[in-house]
């Protein structure tokens, strides 16, 4: 069994009584809905045409909100329907990120993912969808698409129907007959400078110059809802402190490793920047959650969906603090006189550096889940994490050296750590380069990569992502050619921090930009 709706636009006048059915069957607050008509207009005055569509979730048999939830607070039914338990939910908003839809929003009132659950209270009664009851055109057909007899199997059997993102492969069960394509695909129709009975959200006004649009109708849309960014400075700073962490533990490990080195740095510092910046990271993801109280929901094993990357994404998290945890007592103990266990230490390196390189990297695998967000799909942004680790951990364990005075007599811990900057600071240069330079694979990709290079970021990307990365390595490369010039690196390792905030900043920004309904 699987429900579906099939929207006639043939025969539907626009007239929003769906979506005051819905908002009161399901108390949408003021300014948000779970299912909307959007309006876009074609051509030139007086030759002008208006097109209208019903947007709602379109209860996908693969569904990516139910895949990424982190608490399984939404999930499929055995009918099809994707339905939600706004108990379980932590508003992390990663639902929202995976939608390719725009149709999940954070209810203003509960604080907790909300969306079209087609009514599934009523449907359990033998009733109809409210939006259904209330069509004066009967435009909304809703039934099991896997039943042959059922009038919208025929109907979706006999008309040629559409319908949004196929290219998301979600297999959407919201089927659109006659539905035109500009008000199907967002990036046909830009904003128009107002909206007939209400003003654009700013985002989309800002944006709207950067969409490709269609030149021969000039189609523009003329209502449609407003949809934030769900994720803001909190998100791109984690991805921040998170490098920190994981490069500033990594690269301890492998001068440990590979000079046997039993300075400050290696056997306290370097694990004390970890914890504290993994401390830091954990701080940023519960403030950054509608509902931060239930950021317990992640601790408990019963309750974690195992595919979702951001359940294992703290897994990762609390194995590395361990790690490191353990690892700054010992080295403290040493550091104090009670005891040398740095033996220990040299055990603990090992499992270190690949719980580092998966605390760095498991945001490429989030990222992917977040599938409404193309450019954040990128095959490479696993290894972009890595050279960013090693970037930000490096300049970190820079600056620590200097200002602690624990980098080693003759700078040797310096111009090690000035060769790993250089190293990650050029790497990270190339990857910039293969990200921005070649083709995208989607136009939402393209339009986003855009923005970032010639649209609202274009000062970010290149002075900061790139100017400040070019001026990196020439610092860090001349610390570690000359350790007389060891405070040249250091000096390096701290532009090196605001390139990469600037660049996580805008790279955020960008990926959500791109409207998808």
């Amino acid at each position: 069994m699987r429900y579906g709706f099939a929207i006639d636009q043939r025969t539907c006048i626009g007239c929003h009584a769906c979506t005051v059915a819905c908002k009161t069957e399901h108390q949408v607050p003021v300014g948000q809905f779970r299912t909307w008509v959007k309006y876009v207009e074609k051509g030139s005055y007086p030759d002008v045409s208006r097109e209208m569509a019903v947007l709602r979730c379109n209860h996908c048999t693969d569904a990516p909100c139910v895949q990424s939830c982190p608490t399984e607070a939404l999930f499929t039914r055995d009918d099809g329907i994707v339905d939600f338990d706004n108990s379980r939910c932590i508003g992390c908003k990663m639902c929202m990120q995976a939608c390719p839809y725009d149709a999940i929003y954070i209810d203003e009132e509960t604080h907790t993912a909300a969306k079209c659950n087609f009514c599934a209270h009523r449907i359990d009664q033998g009733l109809e969808p409210a939006c259904v009851q209330v069509c004066p055109t009967e435009s909304i057909w809703v039934g099991d698409l896997d039943d042959p007899d059922s009038g919208i199997r025929k109907l979706i059997s006999l008309e040629p129907v559409t319908v949004r993102a196929p290219e998301q492969n979600t297999s959407p069960n919201v089927f659109y007959i006659g539905a035109d394509k500009a008000t199907l695909d967002p990036l046909i129709a830009p904003v128009d400078q107002t909206y007939l009975w209400a003003e654009p959200d700013i985002l989309r006004l800002q944006t709207a110059p950067y969409l490709p649009g269609d030149p021969i109708t000039n189609a523009r849309t003329t209502l449609n809802t407003s949809h934030p960014r769900p994720w803001g400075w909190k998100v791109w700073t984690y991805l921040w402190t998170k490098s920190v962490a994981a490069g500033a533990g990594a690269l301890a490990a492998l001068l440990l490793l590979m000079t046997s080195s039993d300075s400050t740095l290696v056997t306290t510092v370097a694990p004390l920047v970890a914890v504290v910046f993994l401390l830091a990271t954990s701080v940023l993801l519960i403030w950054d959650l509608k509902q931060p109280k239930r950021f317990v929901f992640l601790l408990m094993p019963w309750m974690l969906n195992r595919r979702s990357w951001l359940a294992i994404g703290g897994i990762f998290l609390g194995l590395y603090a361990a790690i490191t945890g353990i690892w700054f007592l010992i080295g403290s103990a040493y550091l104090l006189g009670l005891g040398d266990y740095t033996s220990v230490i040299n055990i603990l390196a090992w499992p270190a550096i690949p719980a580092a390189i998966m605390t760095a990297g498991y945001t490429a695998f989030l990222f992917g889940q977040a599938e409404g967000r193309d450019l954040w799909q990128s095959p490479v942004l696993f290894w972009h994490l890595q050279a960013q680790a090693v970037m930000a951990g490096a300049g970190v364990l820079l600056v620590a050296g200097v200002v602690l005075d624990v980098a080693g007599e003759g700078f040797v811990s310096i111009t090690w750590l000035a060769w790993a900057l250089f190293i990650g600071t050029v790497a990270n240069l190339l990857i910039l380069a293969v990200e921005y330079g070649g083709k995208h694979s989607t136009r939402n990709a393209a339009v986003a990569a855009h923005m970032l290079t010639h649209g609202p970021y274009k000062r970010s990307f290149w002075g900061g992502a790139i100017g400040l990365s070019i001026v990196t390595a020439a610092l860090a490369l001349a610390g570690a050619l000359d350790e007389r010039l060891g405070l040249l690196a250091v000096l390096a390792g701290v532009i090196a921090q605001a390139s990469l905030l600037i660049y996580e900043s805008a790279y955020v920004k960008a990926g959500q930009d791109v409207p998808l309904s």
